[in-house]
């Protein structure tokens, strides 16, 4: 473990010298905190305090999980500038609907190749109705009993709400009974309305995605959460959206792991040509973990930030690597150059050359195997 003489030694950035001292002492950073770690260049003191949490928290364990993404379908209503996956018009030959048979397809291949987990987000398409979503989840939990589904974003409850009439409670709670296991925790984005207006002005704000996540979490459902990083957003809107968060938690406790999303720039609207560097993205990981003390795993989201980042990652604050995917579409869309899927091999390697002890887990971090 950390001692302040030692972590004082190798600190380099005068102006966090009082943040080490509250780290050690097991202090909650404030806003002002947050923003001062962004903006230092002692990258490799901001990572040793960040991986002291993650090893006081879980040890030398970093984790990952069997599971797929399937996205039903990427026609939708919404018209955000950073996305480059949906599709407005269903007759554009970029856009797809899945049928009920060609999901369960993809489920089987998942279950068929160890998945515990399946991840359902999508577009929000205008001719679908509650219903339908609702027939996703059932007929997953029909054909797979014991597949864990994880599905359908707040920004998804909210418009099931809209078309059903119903209140984001009952949408919950009809989902739960279809078999919901867990919500995803995209659609965050930037939590500043005036950041939201430019990348996602028809989205659902900030309070609305909390309000959704925290009646899922009174129903007894967990989620993760997320934040898109790297467009036009500040420091301080990053540590807002961290500090919101972590109010949340305070009230629920329902969030199981925080997710920092790297903007993918290619193909989409927004006047950003650029992927975030490295550093940025060992920045984030390393803030993310000291500033949300009540959320426990942090995850280095391979898709977005690359294989080699997120193994390094592992020593700045995150513990979670996600899992095999087995298909991505909406990062890819936007430009990502990481493989659409991993193989659980490769991310015990990583992990293990990483200093760490892989964990393949289940969504909600039980552990089912440890490769000591």
């Amino acid at each position: 473990m950390l001692d302040i003489d030692r972590a004082l030694s190798l600190a380099s950035d005068k102006e966090i010298f009082p943040i080490i001292d509250k780290v050690l002492q097991g202090e909650r950073l404030p806003f002002e905190d947050g923003v001062k770690l962004f903006k230092t260049n002692d990258i490799l003191t901001l990572g040793y305090l960040a991986n002291y949490i993650t090893e006081k928290k879980n040890g030398k364990y970093a984790y990952f999980v069997i599971n797929r993404q399937i996205n039903p379908t990427n026609v939708c209503v919404l018209d955000c500038k950073f996305c480059a996956f949906a599709q407005m018009d269903k007759n554009d030959p970029r856009a797809y609907e899945l049928s009920y048979d060609q999901i369960v397809e993809k489920a089987r291949y998942a279950v068929e190749n160890g998945a515990t987990e399946v991840h359902i987000v999508g577009g929000l398409h205008p001719e679908w109705d509650f219903q339908t979503y609702l027939n996703i989840v059932s007929i997953i939990k029909k054909n797979f009993p014991n597949l864990h589904i994880k599905a359908f974003t707040a920004v998804e409850i909210d418009y099931f709400s809209q078309i059903s009439g119903l209140s984001y409670e009952e949408v919950l709670i009809k989902l739960k009974e279809a078999g919901l296991g867990s919500l995803p925790g995209g659609g965050a984005e930037i939590f500043s309305p005036n950041i939201r207006r430019i990348i996602a002005p028809k989205k659902i704000g900030y309070k609305k995605y909390l309000e959704i996540h925290k009646t899922a979490h009174r129903l007894g459902l967990h989620s993760t959460t997320t934040m898109l990083y790297g467009h036009v957003e500040s420091y301080e809107d990053r540590v807002d959206h961290m500090l919101k968060i972590r109010e949340a938690q305070d009230e629920t406790g329902g969030f199981t792991c925080f997710i920092p999303l790297a903007y993918q720039p290619e193909n989409n609207e927004l006047p950003v040509y650029d992927f975030t560097t490295g550093i940025d993205d060992l920045k984030t990981i390393a803030v993310s973990r000291l500033m949300l003390d009540n959320i426990d795993h942090v995850k280095a989201y391979w898709v977005m930030i690359g294989e080699k980042t997120a193994q390094v990652a592992l020593n700045f604050g995150a513990d979670d690597m996600d899992g095999t995917v087995m298909e991505e579409k909406i990062a890819h869309f936007a430009g990502a150059k990481s493989p659409t899927q991993q193989q659980k091999e490769k991310l015990i390697r990583l992990i293990k050359e990483a200093g760490k002890i892989p964990v393949e887990r289940d969504t909600l971090y039980n552990p089912i195997r440890i490769y000591e």
